[in-house]
């Protein structure tokens, strides 16, 4: 897990963050960002100054075919 407070300023080396667009302003939800040096980068949409937390792309995979899997 990465902890910070901001990612910093923007620069090619900085995680664009984006969420999902079946997302609402009033769902909870993560925003998500890809980086060079931790492949997915997963934040809470509601707090983004709290902690980042850093996942391998093989277990990004996993998690997204678990989801996709269940919903239908």
């Amino acid at each position: 897990m990465v902890s910070c407070g901001r990612i910093g300023a923007m620069s090619d080396d900085t995680p664009r963050w984006f969420k999902s667009s079946h997302s609402s302003m009033e769902s909870a939800c993560v925003e998500v960002a890809f980086a060079p040096a931790v492949p997915v980068l997963v934040r809470d949409t509601q707090n983004p100054e709290s902690a980042v937390l850093g996942v391998g792309t093989r277990e990004w995979s996993a998690l997204v075919t678990l989801i996709a899997d269940r919903s239908g």
